[in-house]
């Protein structure tokens, strides 16, 4: 019975996870459609596969993105920034990424990392030339916002 327990909190975190990550990315998908490539890639080894998208009931002023970012070996992805907080997980492979130019930091599966608000995703990689990598990006921004701008 204890392991029930944990199993279905695990669970229960593990869609809140999925559910942040695939709001993000939808966004993200929007705006790489906007752009000429179809909706959910990215043109760059990147392909984002909606989770879901849900106004915080307690905030409808706010809305919770998931999705799942899956990076091709070698993708990379161009400097961008968000409207809002975002939480990565990072499902499968190594992930480098770096934020507001400082230090390259390299995440495994089961690692994650999260972003404030205003930060800027400088750099992020799959070092891999032969393994994919996938991430969970969850995203908490205001209700009907661009999700993610891309630097020019």
């Amino acid at each position: 019975m204890g392991m029930t327990m944990k199993f279905d909190s695990i669970m229960g975190l593990e869609r809140v996870v999925k559910i942040f990550l695939a709001a993000a990315f939808l966004s993200i998908g929007c705006l790489a459609g906007a752009g000429g490539a179809q909706a959910g890639d990215t043109s760059d080894g990147i392909t984002l596969t909606p989770v879901t998208a849900e106004v915080l009931p307690n905030d409808p002023g706010q809305t919770l993105t998931a999705v799942i970012v899956n990076l091709a070996p070698d993708a990379r992805s161009a400097s961008h920034r968000h409207a809002g907080i975002v939480f990565v997980y990072v499902l499968e492979g190594i992930v480098r990424s770096q934020l507001d130019s400082g230090e390259l930091i390299e995440y495994r599966a089961g690692q994650s990392w999260s972003e404030p608000h205003g930060t800027v995703h400088s750099f992020m990689e799959n070092p891999s030339r032969t393994l994919p990598a996938r991430l969970l990006a969850t995203i908490i921004a205001p209700t009907g916002a661009q999700l993610t701008t891309y630097d020019k």
